[in-house]
């Protein structure tokens, strides 16, 4: 595919993909789906602006390509087809996306209130009234499957690695909560992009599009835009664990320049923004007092000489701190994914290796992999 030639998007779209949605923002909902992910229970803002610019780019390109492909086939607007031959490559994510269509169908049904004998029967027979995405998906991949191996995973019940790796670290990740802590885990669990449609199509600019997206390629992309989070923290959570240094580990000096750059740029961020740490609390500088010239120089003395002085009263403080931070049940931030994890995260997913590296995916553009697809 030609990537200089014109985009059916928007020049405003297109160019920042954020100049006319940059009211509209998910970061509080990313915080909520980032903690269902595997995050601390409290993610850190800049971290969730960080993973919605992501997303947001990601998907402004993934649109600007299923635009040009809808064009090039002559439609009016973007549909599914035009997103499932984008990743028509890519076997794993094209199974895990059509049985979410299935179960897409499938909650239709439900909420219809169609029996199940009903439900086995249009199973059995492949009626087209309750199928629709099913059928879409079949009629499409049958035009363009020469060798049935697109068409067999319709049928395809093998389990997902990915999705049983995020159950069972869900898993992992409620043990120790209240119940309280789990309600919270269970409301963050069902959020979506799906539930917030309008407040979507908002964040994309869709309404500036001159090819739109059909409604089901609406719910594809909510879809991808979830799956897009959850690998951005599986993949935040890896570098995360590859940055604890472990005693014997013959590789723990092969961790990349440009992940050590990002974590210090990070430290520092976090130093400016939250001063009051205990960690970032600089040491006690002694005062004289106005008692005598004798005592002042003693207690200036003393504090230079051991610094037990100033020690304790910075153990004090430190005491103090932490029982406020206990009083209004803010928790710290030491688990929290940071924006370097964000970064590095986004760089090892990108990265070329070998000399025919620009020619092994077709879906490159900006220097940025597609997560999703």
């Amino acid at each position: 595919m030609n990537n200089t030639a014109a985009s059916p998007v928007s020049t405003a779209t297109s160019s920042s993909g954020r100049s006319t949605a940059k009211s509209v923002s998910f970061a509080v909902e990313l915080q909520s789906m980032m903690f269902s992910l595997g995050d601390a229970r409290r993610p850190l803002h800049e971290t969730a602006v960080l993973v919605e610019d992501v997303v947001h780019t990601q998907l402004i390109n993934l649109l600007q390509q299923a635009a040009e492909i809808s064009q090039l086939r002559g439609a009016r607007v973007i549909s599914a087809e035009d997103l499932l031959f984008l990743m028509r490559k890519d076997k794993k994510k094209l199974r895990r996306l059509l049985k979410y269509m299935f179960f897409r169908d499938y909650k239709s049904k439900i909420v219809k209130g169609i029996d199940e004998d009903d439900l086995l029967e249009d199973k059995l027979s492949g009626s087209n009234n309750t199928n629709k995405r099913q059928k879409i998906a079949q009629d499409f991949l049958n035009s363009i499957d020469q060798t049935g191996e697109l068409l067999a995973m319709l049928e395809d019940d093998e389990i997902d690695e990915v999705k049983q790796e995020r159950m069972e670290r869900a898993e992992r990740q409620t043990r120790m909560m209240d119940s309280a802590q789990y309600a919270e885990f269970c409301e963050s669990r069902q959020l979506s992009f799906s539930k917030k449609a309008s407040k979507f199509r908002d964040w994309l600019d869709c309404s500036s599009m001159e090819i739109k997206p059909n409604v089901v390629a609406m719910e594809i992309l909510a879809y991808l835009a979830y799956e897009t989070v959850a690998q951005l923290v599986d993949l935040a959570l890896l570098v995360r664990q590859d940055m604890v240094t472990k005693a014997g580990d013959p590789f723990s000096h092969a961790i990349s320049a440009t992940f050590i750059q990002y974590h210090n740029s990070a430290e520092g961020s976090c130093m400016k923004s939250s001063p009051d740490s205990p960690e970032n609390t600089p040491p006690h500088t002694p005062t004289a007092p106005s008692s005598g010239s004798q005592h002042s120089g003693k207690t200036t003395s003393g504090s230079l000489g051991n610094g037990s002085i100033g020690q304790d009263s910075a153990k004090t403080k430190q005491r103090k701190r932490k029982k406020s931070t206990v009083a209004c049940g803010v928790e710290a931030h030491s688990d929290a994914l940071q924006p370097c994890h964000i970064r590095e995260a986004v760089r090892r997913y990108g990265h070329k290796i070998g000399p025919l590296s620009p020619f092994t995916s077709s879906y490159r553009r900006n220097g940025m992999a597609f997560l999703a697809c």
